[in-house]
C-alpha cells in the first residue's frame, strides 16, 4: 500500500514536472516570436524591457524566469528571424538537382520575398553584425556562426558544380563572400533608400555571373 501510494505520488511529480516544461517551452517561443521582430528593428541596445512587457503582455519575472537575461532573449529572437528569413529558401534549394538551379533559388528568393524582409526590419544577419559588433560577443558569435554556415553551404553548392562539371573552375571562397556581401549590402541600401530597384539590379547582376560561370 506504501508503495502504491509512493508510485502514485512519484508519478504525480513526473506529470507535474513534463506539464511546466511544456509551458515554459511554449512561454519561451511565445516570448521569441513577439520580440524578434523589435530586436531587428531596433537592436540590442534600442530594445528596452518594457519593449518586451509591452509586445508580450508578460511581466519582468515572467520573462526573466524563462531567460538568463536580455541577451538570451536578443540571441534567441536573432536565431528565429534567420529562420524567417532563410527556411523557405533552403526548402527550395534542396528541391533542386544542379548548382546553377541551386544558386538562382536562392537570389529568386530575395526577388521575390524582400518586402516581407524589409517590414521585419531588414536582413537579421547584417543589423545583428552591426549591433553586437561593440562588445556583444554572445550575439556577434552567433552572428559570425551564421555567417560562417552560409558561406559553407554556397562554397558546397559550387564545390559540387564543378566536382559534376556543371561549372567551370573557380575561387569558390572569393565568388561565395562576394554573393553574400552583394546581397546583404544590397538589401541595407534598398531598405534605407526605399528604393528596391538596388536590390532587383544586384540580384541581375549576380545571376548574370552565375549564368556565365556555367559549363556550355
Amino acid at each position: 500500500m506504501i508503495n502504491q501510494k509512493s508510485n502514485k505520488l512519484a508519478h504525480s511529480y513526473t506529470v507535474e514536472y513534463i506539464c511546466s516544461m511544456v509551458r515554459s517551452e511554449k512561454t519561451r517561443q511565445f516570448i521569441i516570436e513577439k520580440t524578434a521582430s523589435i530586436f531587428n528593428k531596433k537592436g540590442y541596445i534600442g530594445t528596452y524591457l518594457s519593449d518586451l512587457t509591452n509586445a508580450t503582455g508578460l511581466t519582468k519575472g515572467s520573462i526573466y524566469g524563462n531567460f538568463k537575461d536580455k541577451n538570451e532573449v536578443a540571441v534567441e529572437a536573432f536565431k528565429y528571424n534567420f529562420r524567417f528569413q532563410s527556411e523557405q529558401i533552403l526548402e527550395k534549394i534542396n528541391q533542386e538537382n544542379n548548382a546553377i538551379d541551386k544558386l538562382l533559388v536562392f537570389l529568386n528568393r530575395y526577388r521575390t520575398a524582400f518586402r516581407p524582409i524589409f517590414n521585419n526590419g531588414g536582413c537579421a544577419i547584417l543589423n545583428t553584425a552591426v549591433d553586437a559588433d561593440d562588445g556583444n560577443d554572445l550575439l556577434k558569435e552567433e552572428v559570425i556562426r551564421t555567417i560562417h554556415n552560409w558561406h559553407k553551404r554556397i562554397v558546397s553548392i559550387l564545390n559540387e558544380g564543378m566536382k559534376q562539371n556543371e561549372l567551370k573552375h573557380l575561387d569558390v571562397e572569393t565568388f561565395s563572400y562576394r554573393m553574400i556581401a552583394l546581397v546583404e549590402g544590397s538589401i541595407m541600401l534598398a531598405k534605407t533608400l526605399d528604393k528596391p530597384e538596388i536590390l532587383m539590379k544586384n540580384i541581375d547582376f549576380l545571376e548574370a555571373e552565375i549564368n556565365q560561370i556555367k559549363r556550355n
